[in-house]
Order: C-alpha cells, then sequence, then structure tokens
C-alpha cells in the first residue's frame, strides 16, 4: 500500500508531560493527529485505523510491536470504567510505566471521565487520594511489606487492579486483609491490556478454552496485528479468535489461569511449571518473595533455581515443600537469599537477570 494512504505514525517524545501526552493520545484516537509508538520504532507509518503501536516480547523473547486502533482503546476503557463503577469527574493514579499498555489504560480510562490523573510514578512521601488505581504484584508486595505510604493509597482507593503478572491467593488475601479492593486483571498487549476481571470477562470481550487447554480471547479489545509480522500474528488469529500462551478453565463461571505454556520446562524428563513452584513457595511461606528459573543441565536438562528475598527461610524446608507439592522433579538445584528479586518495568520477574546472575558465578 502506498504511504498517501497510510497514517504518520510519531514516537512518543519522553521530554513531552502527562498532559502534553494526553492532548497527542486524545488527537491519535480522534485521527486529528499522528498515531503514536511507545517506543522507537522503525517504521513512519502504519495503517489509517491504528492510534497505538506498542513493543513487546511477552514471555517469548520475541520483539513484537502491536498495532491497536482507537475503538480497541475506547472499548478496553469503557468496560474498565463500566466494571468498576467508575463515573464522571472520578480519578485515576498513574503508578505504571507509559511504555507499556497498561500504563497508557489509566490514560484512556481517565479520558473517559473527563478527568486527569494523578501523576505518581515518581511520588515521595505522602500518596494523594484517588479514586481507582493499577499496579502491579510486585508494586503490591513492596506496599504490604514497608512501603507504608503506598499502602495507605491502595486502601483508601475504591478498587486496586492488579495485573501484569501472576498474583498469588496469598498475596491477594493479604491485600484484602489490609483493606485493599483488590481487582485482578488478565490480559496482554494484544488484547489492548486487561479484559478480564476477577475471572469474568468485561463487556464486548468473549472467552473460551481450546482443545488444547490455551485460553483463547475475542471482541473488541483485540489488537488489529503485529506491525510487519503478519504470518506471526496469523500464527494466534484465525480470524475471530486470539490464542494466547495461557493454560486455563473455566471454574464456576469464571477464568481460573493455570499455567503459561511458555513457563514450563522439562527436567529430568518431567513437566515443571515455574508458576507452580512460586505459587507452592509463596503459599506456605506468605512473608518471602520468590522466582523460579532455570538453567540449561546436562544432567537434568533444566535445572531448577530458586531466588528467595525477605525472611530467611531454611533450604531444606523449602526442599520439602516442593517435593510434597510437586514432586521430586520439582527440587531446586540451588537456592539464591538476594536483597530483591530483579524484575522488569511492569514488574515481571526478570528470569534472564536471574540466569545471568547463576550463569557468572
Amino acid at each position: 500500500m502506498e504511504q498517501t494512504s497510510q497514517r504518520e505514525l510519531r514516537t512518543v517524545d519522553p521530554t513531552w508531560t502527562l498532559a502534553e501526552l494526553m492532548a497527542h493520545l486524545t488527537q491519535a484516537v480522534t485521527s486529528k493527529g499522528p498515531a503514536l509508538a511507545l517506543t522507537h520504532s522503525q517504521n513512519k507509518f502504519v495503517e489509517p485505523e491504528v492510534s497505538l503501536v506498542v513493543s513487546t516480547s511477552g514471555t517469548t523473547g520475541i520483539n513484537k510491536e502491536v498495532l491497536i486502533s482507537a475503538s480497541a482503546l475506547v472499548a478496553t476503557a469503557q468496560a474498565s470504567n463500566k466494571y468498576l463503577g467508575a463515573k464522571t469527574g472520578q480519578k485515576w493514579s498513574l503508578l505504571l510505566p507509559l511504555t507499556h499498555i497498561a500504563g497508557i489504560n489509566v490514560l484512556m480510562r481517565s479520558i473517559e471521565l473527563e478527568s486527569e490523573p494523578i501523576d505518581l510514578r515518581n511520588v515521595k512521601g505522602i500518596y494523594p487520594q484517588a479514586d481507582f488505581t493499577a499496579i502491579v504484584p510486585t508494586q503490591l508486595y513492596r506496599a504490604l511489606n514497608g512501603e507504608g505510604d503506598l499502602l495507605e493509597h491502595l486502601k483508601k482507593a475504591k478498587a486496586v487492579l492488579i495485573g501484569g503478572g501472576k498474583l498469588s491467593s496469598q498475596l491477594r488475601s493479604q491485600a484484602q486483609d489490609a483493606g485493599i479492593k483488590v481487582v485482578e486483571s488478565y490480559g496482554m498487549t494484544e488484547t489492548t491490556g486487561g479484559c478480564v476481571y476477577d475471572g469474568k470477562v468485561l463487556e464486548g470481550t468473549s472467552l473460551e478454552i481450546g482443545t488444547d487447554g490455551r485460553i483463547r480471547i475475542s471482541g473488541s479489545c483485540l489488537a488489529s496485528g503485529y506491525l510487519g509480522r503478519e504470518n506471526l500474528w496469523q500464527q494466534s488469529f484465525d480470524g475471530r479468535w486470539f490464542t494466547t500462551s495461557d493454560l486455563g478453565k473455566i471454574v464456576d463461571g469464571k477464568l481460573k489461569v493455570s499455567s503459561r505454556t511458555d513457563d514450563i520446562v522439562v527436567s529430568g524428563g518431567e513437566n515443571i511449571s515455574l508458576v507452580a513452584i512460586e505459587n507452592a513457595i509463596a503459599n506456605e511461606f506468605p512473608k518471602i518473595n520468590v522466582a523460579a528459573f532455570a538453567i540449561p543441565d546436562s544432567e537434568w536438562g533444566s535445572a531448577i533455581h530458586i531466588a528467595i528475598a525477605g525472611e530467611k527461610i531454611a533450604e531444606e524446608s523449602i526442599q520439602v515443600v516442593l517435593q510434597a507439592s510437586l514432586g521430586r522433579a520439582s527440587k531446586a538445584k540451588a537456592i539464591h537469599f538476594l536483597d530483591r528479586i530483579p524484575v522488569g518495568a511492569l514488574g515481571k520477574v526478570d528470569r534472564e537477570k536471574l540466569i545471568e546472575m547463576v550463569e557468572k558465578k
């Protein structure tokens, strides 16, 4: 297609104020300005219906530029606000980076409510009050383990969306006991962020479990494709349904995510879920932060390693929990005690950094 029939793509300027970014985002959504790329893109043009380009690698390690239309952005924001009962004029606080769809969604929800978000990305001391906010599990963990000002902010919100990673049942219970009104969000960049709240699909979204156990999603939330990688998009999208990398099931009418297909490693001939290991340890020892990762091993194929931050636990106790919960194949080759678990921009565990840490020893 000729460039004249396409739309200009402009990379977001990191020096823009939040108000300037909001203005450019509004123009992108209303087609009064160029489409926006959250990070640098080699491309200068996109299809006319595209308003936003978000770079992501998910957990596959394959970099993709996800194309998101104005209709998907608006539909997702409206459905989110409706589910939460948000009213015109109410405020969202921004605690997430604006290089990811989760942060942009906070801005879109604010635009739909005709309000300005409260920027708390670099706040120190007491947090101003907001009606709603969105965070990742790592931020929740830190709020419940020492960051008192953030904890108070979360407790005062009418609802706190938590997404971007697995929320353990133990951490959720701790948050609810502390008075935080938790709403667990499930989604990905390809679904314009969270499209399932507490196991229930948002308005305009449909969900099913495929024959291979993978979660499949369709509806107004879906992205339009991958920029310059149509074949890769078609591997997951059949014209209606987007097949995710997540395994799940429907229990009592609600989605229950069990694990990711790319989270599973083979150790000693057994399929082992790293998330299942993390959950088993976290449920038994709620005062620690835990991450499981795997290192290539000539004997085991993949050797399980565990990183722990927080209260120090006897290694033998951890091994006993793993064997009792998941069998001998889940036994860790090594347990590493750290000051803090390395995470990426959205608070997801950075397993690559953990692997590098071990390999450099």
